[in-house]
């Protein structure tokens, strides 16, 4: 029971982590003209909550190797809410990149952990369910954003938007604080253990594939509310497709791993990012948003609990907190600049679908980084079965 919890707890600030990313996206039609955002600078300012974590993810693992699970993780959620306090009462443009910067920072934790911690506590087939749960929640938490933020604009203004981003987290860190315990199993840290030459190679590439994965995806939930904004489609049409494109990741990413346990996760993986980049581009060429939303969110979904499966097992289990921050380091720093990159490719193409065909040519670079991590995982090893 203690177990699932945990997880909730888990899957509770991941929702919230999609929350607080999504916010500037959807907020866009007020903030741009209030603040006379340029697409590039707009995607800044989405970019600034994964900033400073390319700098953060490997120190954060090694205290949490030093001072505990427990420690670190809170004190990275409260960074959380104290960032979403900033956004709100910074006073501008500013203040949200630098409140989105703090809250990224703790996320950090969060998200460096959250593998770690989940394979401390499931095993097997448990496991995998396990990290298909965490990994579906971020898309909960942007599809909440795309429904909820409109109206809260509309009642309490863009600061009301931000200071909502707060609950979610504040709730997982009660939660987390309640049920965490050190696992029974766990054996105390050697000091000065670090990953193998070998296990950084693997996580790096492992890495970069979910980098490719999860910046494309940020990118697209980023450009999509401004594309449809443009092209006439109103609030409910805009809030179907993000939620079609968000939520449907729930139950695909589920039935994936069940998929990649039976049929391998090669296989899965290829139909995944294919039916992604495909949609992604389709998106910006052809307005036909509610069936590329299904693409994207629902056949475009079923992989990522294989690639998180990857990266977590890519290093013993004893050093897989820092391992996790190397992991890290590169998804962090790809995603501060793929949605400032996606602003230049859409001022480029002259609107906001530009940004779109960015988010696709990023998606595609995750089959070189898999087909590599496969090359050079040993065969007898579960990570070349996966």
């Amino acid at each position: 029971m203690r177990a699932w919890s945990i997880l909730g707890a888990m899957a509770l600030a991941r929702i919230g982590f999609g929350y607080q990313f999504q916010t500037v996206a959807t907020l866009a039609p007020d903030l741009v003209p209030r603040f006379n955002l340029t697409y590039a600078a707009l995607g800044t300012l989405i970019g600034a909550y994964m900033l400073l974590g390319a700098f953060a993810a490997l120190p954060l693992g090694l205290a949490a190797r030093r001072l505990g699970d427990r420690i670190v993780l809170g004190a990275g959620l409260s960074l959380m809410i104290v960032g979403a306090l900033v956004s709100a009462y910074g006073g501008g443009a500013d203040g949200i990149g630098t409140g989105r910067s703090i809250a990224g920072v703790g996320a950090v934790a969060m998200i460096v952990l959250q593998g770690k911690i989940i394979a401390d506590w499931f095993e097997g087939r448990r496991f995998m369910l396990a990290i298909s749960v965490s990994v579906c929640s971020y898309p909960v938490g942007v599809g909440l954003a795309q429904l909820v933020l409109p109206l809260i604009d509309a009642w309490r203004g863009w600061q009301g938007g931000f200071l909502s981003g707060a609950l979610l987290v504040a709730l997982a860190l009660v939660l987390f604080l309640a049920s965490y315990r050190t696992p029974p199993h766990a054996s105390a840290p050697r000091r000065f253990s670090l990953p193998s030459g070998r296990e950084c190679l693997l996580l790096s590439v492992a890495g970069l594939c979910w980098t490719a994965y999860t910046a494309g995806y940020a990118a697209y939930t980023s450009y999509v509310p401004a594309t449809m904004a443009l092209r006439g489609s109103g609030l409910a049409l805009t809030a179907l497709v993000m939620t079609i494109a968000t939520w449907g990741n729930v139950p695909a990413t589920m039935f994936g791993g069940g998929l990649a346990a039976r049929f391998g996760g090669f296989r899965i993986f290829l139909v995944g990012t294919t039916a992604l980049v495909v949609g992604m581009a389709g998106t910006a060429w052809v307005n036909a948003p509610i069936a590329w939303a299904i693409l994207v969110g629902i056949v475009g979904s079923v992989h990522p609990g294989v690639i998180m499966a990857v990266g977590t097992l890519s290093a013993r289990p004893e050093n897989r907190a820092i391992g996790m921050g190397v992991f890290y380091s590169l998804y962090y720093l790809g995603g501060a600049f793929a949605p400032a990159a996606c602003g230049v490719a859409a001022d480029l193409y002259g609107s906001p679908a530009g940004g779109l065909l960015g988010a696709a040519a990023i998606s595609a670079l995750a089959i070189p980084m898999y087909l590599l991590h496969r090359a050079l995982a040993r065969h007898e090893t579960m990570l070349a079965r996966a």
